[in-house]
Parts: C-alpha cells; sequence; structure tokens
C-alpha cells in the first residue's frame, strides 16, 4: 500500500472521530424535545364534570426539571401575538415520570366543571409546552397538541 493512502486513511480516521467527539459533545447541550403529544377534551355531562388531560414525551441528555402546559382558545389573542416562554411562566406543570433514559413521559389533568365549559370558547384549542431540561435548556412548542370545544 501507499504511503499517501495510509497517510489519507489516518488522516480521515482523526477526521471522523473528531467529528464523533464534537457531535457527541453537541449532542449532551441539545434543547429538550417533545413528541408524541395527545390532547383529550371531555365535556361535563349530566351530574359528572368533564376533565382535560394532555400527555407528551420529552426527552433531554440531562433530564427533564420542569414541562409547563398551557391550552389556548386558536381564535384568542394569543393567536396574534404569539406565546413566549415568558408567558408560560405562571401556568401549570405537568406531572413527569421517567420512560426511558433521557425520556420522560409528562401528563397534565385537569377537571372541567360545568360552569367552566360554559364560559370557554368553542372552537379549536392549541395546547403549548415548555420544556426545561436540567441543564437549564428550554424548548417552547406552541402547538404541541390540538382538541376542539364543541
Amino acid at each position: 500500500m501507499s504511503r499517501r493512502i495510509v497517510l489519507s486513511v489516518a488522516a480521515g480516521v482523526v477526521v471522523l472521530a473528531g467529528t464523533g467527539a464534537f457531535a457527541v459533545a453537541h449532542a449532551g447541550d441539545q434543547s429538550p424535545s417533545v413528541a408524541h403529544s395527545t390532547a383529550r377534551y371531555a365535556a361535563p355531562g349530566g351530574d359528572r364534570d368533564g376533565s382535560f388531560t394532555f400527555t407528551t414525551d420529552v426527552t433531554a441528555s440531562s433530564g427533564v426539571k420542569d414541562v409547563k402546559v398551557l391550552a389556548w382558545p386558536a381564535n384568542s389573542s394569543l393567536a396574534k401575538q404569539g406565546l413566549t416562554a415568558k408567558d408560560m411562566a405562571a401556568v401549570e406543570s405537568a406531572v413527569c415520570k421517567p420512560s426511558g433514559e433521557d425520556t420522560a413521559r409528562c401528563t397534565y389533568t385537569v377537571t372541567v366543571s360545568r360552569d367552566e365549559a360554559d364560559t370557554s370558547p368553542r372552537g379549536l384549542w392549541h395546547v403549548a409546552v415548555l420544556a426545561t431540561a436540567e441543564d437549564g435548556g428550554t424548548t417552547l412548542d406552541t402547538k404541541a397538541a390540538d382538541f376542539t370545544v364543541a
């Protein structure tokens, strides 16, 4: 084998190893990801309250610290002005349980009274999620899931 080929192969291995180390280091610094989100709304009926349940999987290499959830009507002022992480600061958190090495299954459930249902806007609603990792990284998904209030 010629010396030039050996040097090229060795240089390629060094470059690939360096790229792999960078990718691994960079992966540790990525923001959390939100996936497999579902929303379920059940209107109150008869003498029973209704409910709203949102579930999502959050992955963060440093661990999941907090997941905030906000349901908002598609025809509200939030649709016009845009929802920010600052808007999410005061909303309630989901309950998260580990479901994999770097992943947590997070669920948010709330009871919906007859009065709340009667005064809620009808139509399409979005669910916003603010996921915060243990290392401080955040991800805001303003339309993680949708549901309809009829």
